[in-house]
């Protein structure tokens, strides 16, 4: 049986990747480390936490000894590393733990690696890496050849750490590869990020704040298509390789607004400009040719079903978010968007 280490399971991305495991590879043991930060939720694993092929533990990728005795105790095959500081707004007020978590975390995962068993290392990484495209070129698309121009200090983290992770390939031989993605959506996303934001503030009819003018575009991916690429990079990926996962899904972040609205039958007075974000990126778009030639990956889930199938899951789980915007998180809206009712 196969031991899939999978760092930041408890946060979006990781816990929809753990369900996804879980279903596709019945002889695969899961383990997840997560230090369950604010956006990491030990309910999004409750249904995980009842299969025999799964186990938790709460660590910090940055703290080495207890790392090193989590890789002694089950010496992973693969690791997954999905554990980030990953919201720009919150880099710009506060760059420094991004650089621990998102450098040194990888670093030591690596270090960890090396130390036991040699495992296969998967980094996770963002298309914000390339930095942002004309919104007058609609031609052109991010490839793995684009240079790194990273915009925020989150994404400058990213790179840092993508670097760092072809370093240890060779330097020390570390079987690794890293993937780059486009804008996630979909079940059990903190909703500081733009979608479940504007889904759960249309549920409550509270102003939805946008930046800007609104016309920043984003390449949108449904997080269950990222899941299944990951699985083929790891199974079929070329180690020492880069690939781009994108959707095919580019909007800009008012029509995403205006869509939420029409489906949940909410007025568009409910929209309210506020300043921009800065150094806010104008659009990202990634070619995926890549993994599409080579691991026979395509996105699967068109935007229009996808967004109905994610504001049918906020509708169903109201106990999930209105538990997180009750607490610390109420703190931090009222800190961004303050002027808002």
């Amino acid at each position: 049986m196969k031991t899939v280490l999978v760092t930041g399971g408890a946060g979006f991305i990781g816990s929809n990747f753990i369900y996804y495991m879980l279903k596709q590879h019945s002889n695969y043991r899961i383990v997840c480390v997560d230090c369950l930060t604010y956006a990491g939720n030990i309910s999004n694993l409750a249904l995980a936490l009842k299969s025999s092929n799964f186990c938790f533990y709460k660590a910090d990728i940055c703290d080495r000894t207890e790392i090193y005795n989590i890789f002694k105790e089950e010496t992973p095959d693969i690791v997954v590393n999905f554990a980030a500081e990953s919201h720009v707004d919150r880099s710009i007020e506060n760059p420094e733990i991004f650089l621990r978590t998102n450098i040194m975390g990888t670093q030591v995962l690596m270090d960890a690696c090396l130390r036991y068993n040699s495992a296969r290392f998967h980094q996770v990484s963002t298309d914000e890496v390339y930095g942002d495209l004309p919104l007058e070129r609609p031609d052109l698309l991010f490839t793995e050849e684009t240079p790194i121009r990273a915009s925020s200090p989150y994404s400058a983290s990213k790179a840092a750490a993508d670097l760092l992770v072809f370093a240890y390939h060779r330097t020390y031989n570390l079987p690794a590869s890293i993937s780059r993605s486009s804008n996630n959506y979909g079940p059990y996303q903190f909703p500081e990020k733009l979608i479940p934001l504007m889904i759960v503030n249309c549920l409550k009819n509270k102003p939805l704040p946008i930046y800007g003018d609104g016309n920043n575009i984003r390449d949108w991916l449904y997080v269950e298509d990222h899941c299944r690429a990951i699985d083929l990079i790891i199974q079929n990926g070329h180690i020492g390789n880069v690939y781009n996962i994108g959707g095919h899904n580019e909007m800009s972040n008012i029509d995403i607004v205006k869509l939420i609205c029409k489906e949940l039958g909410r007025p568009e007075s409910l929209i309210e400009y506020v300043p921009d974000r800065k150094g806010h990126d104008l659009r990202y778009a990634i070619d995926p040719s890549k993994i599409c030639h080579e691991l026979g990956w395509l996105p699967e889930t068109k935007f229009k079903d996808g967004i109905k199938k994610t504001i049918k899951w906020y509708l169903d789980n109201s106990d999930w978010w209105e538990t997180i915007i009750s607490g610390e998180y109420k703190k931090y809206y009222k800190k961004m968007y303050g002027g808002l009712k």
